[in-house]
């Protein structure tokens, strides 16, 4: 089930959700909207390997905005920093975002109970498009659990991604054992 927009708000209310910084204005009927952070990261290497610790650049958005081109993966942020204690967070991208070409997920959409941090976006585009720091990017949608948890994602021994971090964080693929 869904949560409305009085749930989400009951969450934060209860600190089962933390959104920060949080603005009333983007709370939607069943979700918040979030914002395209001011970094982005590509990949140094065209070809990647999942048993390597693949680096990446940074680049800092300028105010007059970064021009994605089609055929790179760049990895983005979101402004907003997320805690979600009892519910399944799922990231969406917005259709006004969707309307310019632009994918904000390659397969990540989802997040797990207990995922602390902000969002990383696998962004990639059909045509050349200028974005910019502080758009709306996606929006994200709240499921109801059944049970209890046994093991949230923040007490995980082997999850990767809970270093808090304002800047898009590179795949940790290579850290699984195959």
């Amino acid at each position: 089930m869904i949560l409305t927009d009085k749930a989400i708000l009951e969450a934060i209310e209860n600190k089962e959700i933390v959104i920060e910084p949080y603005n009333r204005k983007c709370l939607g009927s069943n979700s918040y909207d979030v914002h395209l952070g001011k970094y982005l990261a590509v990949y140094e290497n065209r070809v990647l390997d999942a048993k390597k610790h693949n680096k990446v650049q940074e680049i800092v958005i300028p105010e007059d905005g970064f021009e994605l081109q089609p055929g790179t993966l760049y990895l983005g942020v979101t402004e907003e920093y997320t805690e979600t204690h009892k519910h399944v967070p799922f990231l969406e991208g917005k259709s006004s975002v969707g309307r310019l070409g632009i994918d904000i997920h390659a397969t990540a959409g989802k997040g797990d109970v207990g995922f602390c941090n902000n969002w990383t976006l696998e962004i990639s585009c059909i045509q050349a498009v200028r974005i910019y720091a502080g758009m709306p990017i996606g929006q994200l949608i709240y499921f109801e659990i059944n049970g209890e948890l046994e093991n949230p994602y923040n007490s995980k021994e082997n999850a990767k991604y809970i270093v808090r971090s304002k800047k898009p964080m590179e795949s940790m693929m290579f850290k699984n054992k195959f």
